[in-house]
């Protein structure tokens, strides 16, 4: 396991350029996975209530 962690060391934290470098993008990309799960989720949850699933709002009735 120690092999892992020395491989991982001297992959991402070795150079400080390098290391900020994978911070940011990888808070770029768990910040992108998690709002596509929530936008998701609340699209599965919100079915019939958002306004694209209500054909007639918006348009008068003859009368």
């Amino acid at each position: 396991m120690s092999a892992f962690f020395e491989g991982v060391y001297k992959v991402f934290m070795r150079r400080t350029s390098v290391y900020c470098t994978f911070v940011i993008v990888g808070a770029l990309l768990g910040e992108r996975a998690v709002d596509y799960g929530v936008h998701k989720l609340w699209e599965k949850n919100n079915v019939g209530k958002r306004f694209e699933d209500i054909s007639v709002l918006g348009q008068k009735t003859d009368e």
